[in-house]
């Protein structure tokens, strides 16, 4: 139970070093991972200052003319900025209802609270992640099936992705005591 995940993630991680190092002929291991700590670091700064910053933009508006290009460029832009940075969407954990006969209810996210300018208002946006994938649903719901819990999101979604053994502590109580939407 220790020795294979631990096996498993040393080996994934020198296969992915060694990848990294091979499109570089250095000869120094590790180079390549430093190199894209570096590069990444680098592109990172250059972007947030204002002198790059308008060529940056220019250069999307750019992308985001190209058919087939923007579909892919503005699906991964919109999914990363779901996950990390300043206005990372899958922050309000919320525990769905499907089914209230059946009491079935599902993890997963509030991506929109208000679905009025679609002709839907009371109803919200959830994304409901599946186990042992990286993938989801979003469903429309009323939002009384919507009861938002306090719990990080980063816990739920190991939770849920890992088929509810992993990420939450089993002597939180906070999936027991779920707040209401107001």
């Amino acid at each position: 139970m220790f020795v294979v995940p631990l096996t498993l993630t040393i080996y994934i991680i020198a296969i992915s070093i060694q990848w990294l190092d091979s499109l570089l002929s250095v000869g120094i291991p590790g180079s390549g991972l430093l190199v894209m700590i570096l590069v990444i670091t680098l592109f990172g700064y250059l972007a947030s200052t204002v002198v790059v910053k308008p060529v940056i933009d220019h250069f999307e508006k750019l992308i985001i003319k190209a058919p087939l290009v923007s579909l892919i460029y503005t699906s991964l832009k919109d999914l990363m900025a779901a996950f990390v940075g300043d206005k990372r969407k899958f922050t309000e954990a919320a525990l769905v209802t499907l089914n209230r006969e059946m009491k079935i209810q599902r993890l997963g996210f509030v991506t929109r609270e208000d679905l009025a300018y679609l002709g839907l208002p009371g109803k919200v946006a959830v994304y409901l992640p599946h186990s042992y994938n990286v993938s989801g649903n979003v469903y429309i719901v009323p939002r009384e099936n919507v009861e938002p819990f306090d719990a990080p999101a980063a816990d739920v979604m190991k939770f849920v992705v890992s088929g509810g053994v992993a990420g939450l502590n089993e002597e939180d109580d906070r999936l027991i005591n779920p707040t209401k939407l107001e």
